[in-house]
């Protein structure tokens, strides 16, 4: 059913995609209060509005571009290499690829939950491989309509285990480039707490251990969706050698992405969750404190 939902959206122009998305997303606010929740308090916790109405403007905002991230990217799981080539209207900072490839110690790609982030990989796989770290779904039937969508061109994905550390690894070694989602919340044992805006959450370790052992190169990258279905515009910007060394300065490295389009992040999703065994571990960890 989702792969024929995915088909028949991939038919349209990405105009009406975008028109229907933004549909979506207000019926997905309406109809799921937690969600709507959950997108205000991480707005308020950022503290990038500067004020009430310029709140309520980035939620409005965000509504539509949530819905829209949703129906597009079913369409781009669909559509051939060439078509999702062509809505890429520019790529700022291209050079900083070819310089990070020259030096042969590897690129890697940070890409938050930011615009239309499946399109970037599509965009670098189109010249040079590269190996895409990502969480399988949890209903397998889904799994088959991923791997496909995702693999166009020169990507291969890296499932997020211990075989996937590896292939990017591999990659690494050999020059290439890796790409990286960092504001997923990792499995127990994958991360440590650091804040994201003044709030502890539990961030990924991998992207600072890998740059820290491979000294490659890092670079951020986003898919700015621009307004009225006129396509994409991806944003290249080449962090400091050492800018991603803990899990902290990976966090600030987002915020600073995330503050140039606020209202085109995914606020609704629950960044500051406590996996379970954390929640046990910081609770052992102050009764010991505390009788000792």
């Amino acid at each position: 059913m989702l792969t024929l939902l995915s088909k028949l959206i991939a038919c349209l122009p990405l105009s009406t995609i975008h028109a229907m998305g933004k549909a979506l997303g207000w019926l997905l606010h309406l109809c799921s209060p937690s969600s709507a929740r959950m997108q205000r308090a991480n707005l308020l916790q950022s503290r990038l509005c500067n004020s009430k109405t310029e709140l309520e403007q980035v939620i409005h905002a965000n509504i539509g571009e949530t819905g829209k991230a949703i129906i597009e990217t079913l369409a781009i799981w669909e559509w051939p290499q060439q078509k999702a080539l062509s809505l890429v209207k520019s790529c700022q900072n291209w050079h900083l690829v070819e310089e990070a490839l020259n030096k042969g110690k590897g690129l890697i790609f940070i890409t938050p939950h930011l615009g239309c982030f499946e399109i970037t990989s599509i965009y670098y796989a189109a010249q040079h491989p590269i190996t895409v770290l990502f969480r399988p779904p949890k209903k397998s039937w889904v799994a088959p309509l991923i791997d496909s969508g995702r693999s166009k061109g020169l990507v291969r994905l890296a499932p997020a285990n211990v075989q996937g550390v590896r292939a990017l690894m591999q990659a690494l070694k050999k020059g290439e480039a890796i790409g990286i989602l960092p504001d997923q919340v990792p499995a127990q044992g994958e991360g440590e707490r650091a804040d994201f805006f003044g709030k502890p959450a539990y961030t990924m370790t991998l992207a600072s251990k890998l740059a820290k052992k491979t000294g490659a190169a890092v670079i951020m990258a986003f898919g700015e969706r621009l307004e009225n279905g006129k396509g994409y515009i991806i944003h290249l910007s080449k962090l400091n050698d050492d800018a991603i060394n803990t899990p902290a300065m990976l966090n600030q490295a987002i915020e600073q992405q995330i503050a140039q389009k606020p209202e085109q992040y995914l606020w609704s999703y629950n960044r500051y969750k406590i996996r379970r065994q954390i929640m046990q571990k910081t609770s052992n960890e102050k009764t010991s404190d505390a009788e000792s």
